[in-house]
């Protein structure tokens, strides 16, 4: 059972670094206007639904699942060609 605790929260501790990472680099990414930041964005807000889940903070995952259509949103019209 102690095993099991471990290994879940050792799989947690990763999770908040990959987000945090994820974080940062979408941020730089978005301020530079690279389109790439949304997306890593959503895969972000992913990461923290699963770390929602996890510890049952499920206030977490509305919110970034509303992020993710959000970015979806943002991202598509990013990509648009721009109209002359």
């Amino acid at each position: 059972m102690h095993t099991q605790i471990v290994s879940e929260a050792s799989v947690l501790f990763r999770l908040d670094y990959i987000s945090c990472i994820l974080t940062v680099v979408s941020t730089i990414l978005l301020g530079k206007r690279c389109w790439e930041g949304w997306i890593l964005a959503g895969i972000n807000s992913a990461v923290v639904c699963v770390i929602g889940f996890r510890t049952a903070q499920f206030g977490f995952i509305p919110a970034n699942v509303f992020c993710i259509a959000l970015y979806a949103v943002n991202l598509r019209s990013w990509r648009k060609p721009e109209a002359r």
